[in-house]
């Protein structure tokens, strides 16, 4: 059985199929589904070529499609050194196409890519940027959301309102409350700082940082994470509850402007 990368996790979802987590840099993860029934494999995102293609060459699958959850550079980054050593496809937004070269496969919402026989439906979640997709798994009860939640966050709005944004996350919110969330990045002890200076004595935030800091104290990320858990602990979902609009000075105001209000407190913090 392979073990998991050095700084990194394994996680099996079938017998023959996993999902793994490829460091890159400060705190980027490259996500890797690898099917040993078809020896395909299917990156999510693709900020360095180098972790990708050891791992692949460990694993002796083979690269059949980047999927692009976003156009930022560090999602899209190795791309063209990625196709160009594997011969792999390229997949992401219709609404990106201008600004993700090279895609072979332009997504809208409701398609359905495959892995093998395993099939992700694509979810158009805008807020972070205005092409922002996500890829679910209710087989897998798995789903990409790059940086549209983290663990105990969420991405800066750049493009579009609060309330697209807000939007965007109640949807991957309504999703089955074990459905594993994989997203981008290794946020989560600085978003737990903050959240937790906002609300000190908030006991599912204490019990989140708990959780943070024995995981990166072993070395291990802390995803994915899962809805119910984002559900106990990340104040942009509990922008309805009255303690947390109390907190950004929101107190009686609608969750969405709470929602705003909490973004805009950690674009500053």
């Amino acid at each position: 059985m392979r073990s998991a990368p050095a700084g990194g996790a394994r996680l099996q979802l079938t017998s023959t199929l996993c999902l793994e987590l490829l460091p890159v840099g400060a705190d980027n993860y490259a996500l890797l589904l690898l099917d040993d029934e078809t020896r395909a494999a299917l990156l999510v995102d693709s900020p360095a070529p180098g972790p990708v293609l050891a791992q692949l060459e460990l694993s002796g699958h083979r690269l059949v499609a980047v999927l692009n959850t976003h156009h930022h550079g560090d999602h899209i980054g190795a791309n063209a050194g990625l196709r160009a050593a594997t011969g792999c496809a390229l997949w992401g937004a219709a609404a990106d196409a201008h600004r993700i070269p090279g895609l072979d496969r332009q997504l809208r919402e409701g398609d359905e890519v495959l892995l093998g026989a395993h099939p992700f439906q694509i979810w158009e979640i805008p807020g972070h940027t205005a092409g922002h997709i996500a890829a679910v798994s209710a087989e897998l009860a798995l789903c990409f959301c790059g940086d549209t939640l983290f663990f105990a966050g969420c991405g800066r709005r750049f493009e579009g309102e609060a309330r697209t944004q807000w939007a965007s996350q109640q949807r991957l919110a309504a999703l089955p409350p074990a459905t594993r969330l994989a997203c981008a990045h290794e946020y989560s002890a600085a978003n737990l700082r903050w959240a937790r200076g906002l609300m000190p004595d908030d006991p599912a935030l204490a019990a989140a940082e708990v959780e943070v800091q024995a995981a990166r104290a072993a070395g291990r990320p802390t995803l994915p994470t899962t809805v119910g858990a984002e559900l106990r602990h990340n104040l942009f979902l509990r922008a309805a509850e009255p303690a947390v609009a109390a907190a950004v000075g929101c107190a009686g105001r609608p969750p969405v402007e709470v929602f705003a209000a909490l973004r805009a407190h950690k674009d500053t913090a």
